[in-house]
């Protein structure tokens, strides 16, 4: 799976805005969650961003460019809160939303390693996001790696690279050659099972509507 490209290597915000592929449906799995997607071909990937309405406002997590018009249907969702980039290659349109709805960029510090945002918030390992948003930050897979837990309805994990769910890998681990240290990676991803979690979504890939925590379990399991 070719990862998406540090924004360090593409340029200024406004240059990576308008390489990147823009999404113009917004699909609503749940009355709080959203997400949105599109295929990249720059990095041969289907990219895939959330949006969670939680009590304390709407996280927008991974944010992929929307049309204006399906901007503004995010717009309409609730009072945005902040942007949450999962790590140091998901910085995708995060600049341009944070601007636009004026609010702070979320991310572990290693994942703007050079400049940041204006609006940046360092977040870590533990840290509420909200009231019911916390941050799991998952070592050993790329660069500033973390997944958010939204605990309401079940609980949700959302997670950046560390977990895939496409063909013709289905879902399973990030692979190998992707990580910087594999089992560190596998290691750390066991925080998850710790938590409830009835859904998994992923930057890449398709989510998980149902019995997530037992799909992870049993990802396990298949590497003992």
């Amino acid at each position: 799976m070719p990862l998406e490209r540090p924004l360090s290597l593409l340029g200024t915000c406004s240059k990576l805005f308008s390489q990147m592929a823009v999404a113009a449906e917004i699909q609503r799995l749940c009355p709080d969650i959203l997400i949105w997607q599109t295929y990249d071909s720059a990095v041969k990937a289907d990219l895939f961003s959330t949006a969670i309405v939680s009590s304390t406002g709407v996280f927008i997590i991974d944010p992929v460019p929307l049309t204006e018009s399906a901007f503004s249907r995010l717009a309409n969702v609730g009072q945005a809160a902040a942007v949450i980039v999962t790590n140091s290659n998901h910085h995708r349109a995060s600049a341009q939303f944070s601007e636009r709805f004026s609010v702070p960029v979320f991310a572990h510090v290693k994942s703007f390693p050079q400049q940041k945002p204006l609006r940046f918030s360092e977040i870590a390992d533990s840290d509420a996001v909200s009231d019911d948003l916390s941050v799991i930050a998952i070592d050993g897979a790329v660069d500033g790696e973390i997944a958010i837990h939204y605990r309401a309805g079940n609980g949700t994990l959302i997670v950046g690279d560390a977990l895939i769910n496409f063909e013709p890998c289905g879902f399973t681990f990030l692979p190998r050659m992707y990580c910087a240290k594999e089992k560190e990676m596998k290691q750390s991803l066991r925080k998850l099972l710790d938590l409830s979690a009835e859904r998994i979504l992923f930057a890449h890939g398709l989510p998980i509507m149902s019995k997530a925590s037992a799909r992870l379990r049993q990802l396990f399991d298949g590497e003992s």
